[in-house]
């Protein structure tokens, strides 16, 4: 099964109310239209794509250890995944699916971060539950994903949702309080800092899927 066979069986589930979760008729119509009006709004058309220069950065891991862009390029190309937080369904079985093929990744000479605005203390959590053994990063405030062109603030509507029907409180997972979040995303840097390979999504139940990153990096290779 692909991941995005499983990300489809899980909207499928959730919409036919046959999580424990349970929304409105409503509630998922209005985050049916959210997702459409992202997609409609064209942010990730304007993306940073292949070719273009990647934003050198310093991000804190889940230890708070300073993750420094240009010491990891100077080892080998660097996969680099956004995504919304331990909090999104969609995201875990994402994260899931990078650490299957973790080892054919490093195998080709390539390390793998993942980032999101989220705290330490989550990602840590997020390694924790999921058995992840690759970077978790904090952009606080999104701001690389900001520099990628990932960057966007939930809807009003949406933050209602999300705080009153969900139960979630994106301040207290990211320690910021503006309801931003980037696109779900993935790049490959090569060592000289140049985009090899791009994909993003405004629709955040797509997802790349990780067994296209290899050929990239064998080519990098």
């Amino acid at each position: 099964m692909t991941l995005q066979d499983k990300l489809d069986a899980f909207k499928a589930a959730f919409e036919a109310g046959q999580l424990p979760l349970k929304l409105a008729a409503q509630d998922h119509a209005l985050m049916r239209e959210a997702i459409q009006a992202q997609i409609a709004s064209g942010i990730a058309e304007r993306a940073l794509s292949v070719g273009d220069v990647a934003p050198g950065f310093t991000l804190p891991d889940s230890e708070n250890r300073p993750c420094a862009s240009a010491a990891l390029l100077a080892n080998g190309p660097l996969v680099v995944s956004f995504y919304r937080g331990i909090w999104c369904p969609y995201c875990t079985l994402d994260l899931q699916a990078l650490q299957a093929v973790l080892p054919a990744i490093e195998q080709r000479g390539a390390q793998l971060l993942a980032v999101s605005p989220q705290s330490a203390m989550h990602n840590r959590q997020a390694a924790r539950d999921h058995d992840l053994t690759f970077p978790l990063l904090s952009d606080a405030g999104n701001r690389l994903a900001a520099q990628f062109g990932l960057r966007y603030r939930l809807p009003e509507a949406l933050i209602t949702l999300y705080q009153q029907r969900l139960g979630l409180d994106l301040a207290q997972f990211n320690q910021n309080d503006d309801w931003t979040l980037p696109l779900p995303a993935r790049f490959v840097i090569a060592r000289d800092g140049r985009i090899a390979y791009a994909e993003a999504h405004a629709d955040y139940t797509r997802r790349p899927e990780p067994q296209a990153l290899l050929s990239v990096l064998e080519r990098l290779a």
